[in-house]
């Protein structure tokens, strides 16, 4: 093969090589979103009020100045970054209220996840407040493993690491715990 067809063999390789290359789009960006799942709220609010009812009367209100939904991922849940307020109502129209600096509830198992400045009252003046306290809805329950202080107006209060209990107080099951009763008169 002579040196003329020789040259014109690699300028021709060449000019496809270099044609392929400039021809095909880089879709690197495109092949990394494949494997990437965009974790996005499917529903934002703002200034929620929230009433549950059952059999025409009211349970519980949630307020909240921002709720996120996230209904789509592989574990849906409910998130509200801002923190809730929270009135509970019993039979008797007595009102709990809970407060706190945040809150989630993953759908399905009906537990919501209060945490940062949790506190929570009675109409009859007991008074609890926790780091992080959870609150089961069906059972109508609310547990912690965090440290706790819970003060009722006329026992006194008490104080400790772990504690569970119905939500109008009637029920108090504590685990470790100092207390200050006051004694009868």
């Amino acid at each position: 093969m002579n040196k003329v067809n020789r040259y014109s063999l690699k300028l021709s390789v060449i000019a496809f090589a270099v044609t392929l290359f400039f021809s095909c789009e880089s879709n690197f960006k495109q092949i990394q979103q494949i494997n990437f799942s965009e974790f996005m709220p499917t529903g934002i609010a703002d200034t929620v009020n929230l009433k549950y009812t059952d059999s025409g009367k009211v349970k519980a209100i949630l307020i909240s100045s921002k709720m996120l939904d996230y209904g789509t991922v592989k574990y849906p849940f409910t998130e509200f970054p801002e923190g809730i307020d929270l009135t509970l109502y019993e039979a008797n129209n007595k009102k709990s209220f809970v407060s706190s600096d945040y809150a989630i509830t993953f759908k399905g198992t009906e537990i919501i996840d209060l945490r940062g400045n949790v506190k929570m009252t009675t109409q009859d003046g007991q008074f609890m407040e926790t780091e992080q306290l959870f609150y089961d809805q069906k059972n109508e329950w609310f547990f912690t493993e965090k440290k706790f202080k819970f003060t009722d107006p006329i026992k006194g209060f008490t104080t400790g690491e772990g504690i569970d209990f119905s939500k109008d107080f009637k029920r108090i099951n504590f685990q470790k715990v100092y207390s200050e009763i006051n004694e009868a008169e």
